[in-house]
């Protein structure tokens, strides 16, 4: 039996025909592999019009000088302590090789914009307005008096972002590190709770527990930031329906505005893939993950916060919190990317060889030429995860109409009850965020893990076929 408002099924009273045909839809294409060959290059044909593989290798970067706005992203690649399950480029803090990061990701802030500066004086255009800036790690309050220093220089190189967002984890985030982000400009901030439950914390190999985790939301909320996300991991190893009830009643206690919910993800070169080998990662069950699914959609409402993201709930007429969702953006640091429209790159993930290429040159990795269709399918991406495909949005950035580009593909979506049509855009459907998370989850653990495994290994890839 379904919820007619939710299309949740009622499991109290069994399993209806509608989840034993999504559960054996759900076994054959993610779990049964030969299937994969099949839908994975179709999909890929659908979305980015080609069967060709993607070839990243070592070229020249820019910034295109008709670019009207981007954000701004800055990865800090230091930890105190090195959770085991991470899967973004970090290392165990180090007083001596942190000031050669501060020394060049200044250097490198000054190269870019000294680049784009000469871009616009051949052009004739007008500096690009930054839509934000966000800063990742890592730890990025690992040093906060650094951190701050590397604000206030994009600020000035750049032009002042709207919004500035920060990740924070609960032990690195003391009074005096929050209020020297307000009198930096930070606007919101993302904390790395996780899970509330000490068990749990434990498993996972985080270095705090739940009581500093709900005194740092606490501290935070009282400072009146723009807006407020906490992130909770759920089907971790061994957790419970109750238990993932209790992360969620607690945390939406504290007042937050956002809360962003995401299973774990094996990727095989953590800590974590390389303890249980790359034939023992298993994701967790289709059935599990879409009753937690449930439960946090339920719990988040009952709260008052609205689905904003496959992953995220909103509280109304609040900021959302969001990471690497911009369509165009200028990354930093190293193991940072860029989306210039023209071209994808990463830089080095080396922190050692990304200090010692500055300043004599930028410590490009590799670079990914973007052509159009590419670039659309990047935009495509990113707004299912959202959740909502503006036609607006689509044409001003491409001068083009989003159905006569994708129409046959979401029309076929919409029949299958993916998306729905509404004023001025396609809808994600709630039913459809288990399936994006599904083909997503896909996505992580091919695209991104060859690309962040080749280049952990080696500073400066010949190549890397994705």
């Amino acid at each position: 039996m379904l919820d007619g408002r939710r299309g949740v099924c009622d499991r109290d009273k069994g399993l209806c025909c509608r989840c034993h045909v999504s559960i054996a839809l759900d076994d054959l294409l993610f779990g049964f592999r030969p299937a994969h060959w099949v839908w994975k290059p179709l999909l890929k044909r659908l979305v980015t019009g080609s069967f060709d593989p993607l070839v990243m290798a070592p070229g020249e970067t820019g910034v295109p000088a008709g670019l009207q706005r981007f954000g701004l992203y800055l990865h800090v690649p230091f930890c105190r302590n090195l959770c085991p399950y991470c899967p973004y480029q970090r290392v165990e803090f180090d007083a001596a090789l942190f000031d050669r990061y501060e020394t060049a990701a200044h250097q490198e802030i000054d190269l870019r914009a000294r680049q784009m500066a000469e871009s616009l004086s051949v052009s004739g255009g007008e500096r690009p307005r930054i839509t934000s800036l966000y800063l990742g790690g890592g730890t990025p309050t690992v040093v906060p008096q650094a951190l701050a220093g590397l604000v206030a220089h994009l600020a000035d190189a750049f032009g002042r972002p709207g919004d500035v967002c920060v990740e924070l984890h609960p032990s690195a985030m003391d009074d005096e590190c929050l209020h020297l982000l307000r009198a930096a400009g930070v606007t919101m901030l993302s904390i790395g709770v996780e899970s509330l439950s000490d068990r749990l914390l434990g498993l996972i190999g985080r270095s705090h527990d739940a009581a500093t985790a709900e005194d740092a939301v606490r501290r935070a909320v009282a400072l009146g930031f723009d807006s407020i996300n906490v992130d909770l991991m759920f089907a971790l190893p061994t957790q419970t329906l109750d238990e993932l009830d209790d992360d969620l009643g607690r945390a939406l206690a504290l007042g937050v505005d956002q809360v962003s919910t995401y299973p774990i993800f094996g990727f095989p070169y953590t800590e974590w893939g390389r303890r249980l080998g790359q034939a023992r990662i298993v994701r967790p069950q289709g059935n599990l993950i879409r009753k937690m699914l449930d439960l946090i959609r339920r719990r988040c409402r009952e709260h008052g916060l609205e689905q904003c993201a496959v992953w995220s709930f909103l509280r109304p007429r609040r900021k959302k919190f969001s990471s690497i969702t911009r369509h165009h953006y200028l990354g930093f640091g190293p193991s940072a990317a860029s989306m210039t429209g023209s071209q994808f790159f990463v830089n080095t993930f080396s922190v050692q060889e990304y200090a010692s290429a500055l300043p004599e040159k930028l410590p490009v990795a590799l670079v990914l030429p973007v052509d159009r269709r590419l670039e659309m399918a990047y935009w495509l991406y990113w707004r299912v995860y959202e959740m909502k495909l503006g036609r607006a949005d689509f044409r001003d950035l491409f001068g083009e109409e989003l159905d006569a580009v994708y129409g046959r593909l979401l029309r076929l979506l919409t029949r299958m009850g993916m998306t729905e049509r509404a004023s001025g855009c396609y809808r994600v459907t709630e039913d459809a965020a288990y399936w994006v998370h599904r083909v997503q989850n896909e996505y992580s653990l091919n695209y991104i893990n060859r690309l962040w495994s080749q280049c952990r290994q080696v500073a400066w890839p010949s190549e890397v076929t994705l």
